[in-house]
């Protein structure tokens, strides 16, 4: 039998269903308050490292989304971030100067170039994490 201390070991709260990493804090904000009227639970980050820390295994989100404009280094965040999350399940939000579109498809992400619309984020967000796609998580 164990004796333990009493005390409740706290519950990792459940991963959200989208984490989405943009520099500008507009756009992400913007793009998180429509999934969020959605119905999805988003985190939204600022920095590489913050999102990092979320995508630890058996609790990462369904769905990353990850906005180039402004984002320092973003070659090393789009390697880095395709050993961690299945490549289907990240929606690249490209921008001129940052990683060409043929290097970011190559990764075999899913990408948006801008311009883009916020309706046209979601939608795709919506139909991948709805679909019966089995690679939910990695």
């Amino acid at each position: 039998m164990h004796v333990g201390s009493g005390a409740a070991e706290p519950l990792e709260p459940p991963p959200p269903d989208v984490i989405l990493l943009g520099a500008e804090w507009q756009p992400r904000a913007l793009i998180r308050a429509q999934l969020i009227e959605e119905g999805f639970d988003v985190v939204a980050t600022e920095t590489w490292p913050a999102t990092r820390r979320r995508l630890r295994p058996g609790s990462k989100p369904r769905f990353v989304i990850v906005d180039l404009k402004g984002l320092p280094n973003p070659r090393a965040v789009l390697k880095d971030l395709c050993v961690l999350m299945v490549p289907s399940r990240v929606l690249v939000l490209s921008a001129v100067g940052t990683v060409p579109a043929a290097d970011i498809e190559s990764l075999g992400v899913r990408m948006l170039s801008r311009p883009i619309s916020i309706k046209d984020v979601v939608r795709m967000v919506t139909e991948v994490i709805r679909s019966n796609d089995p690679l939910t998580r990695k």
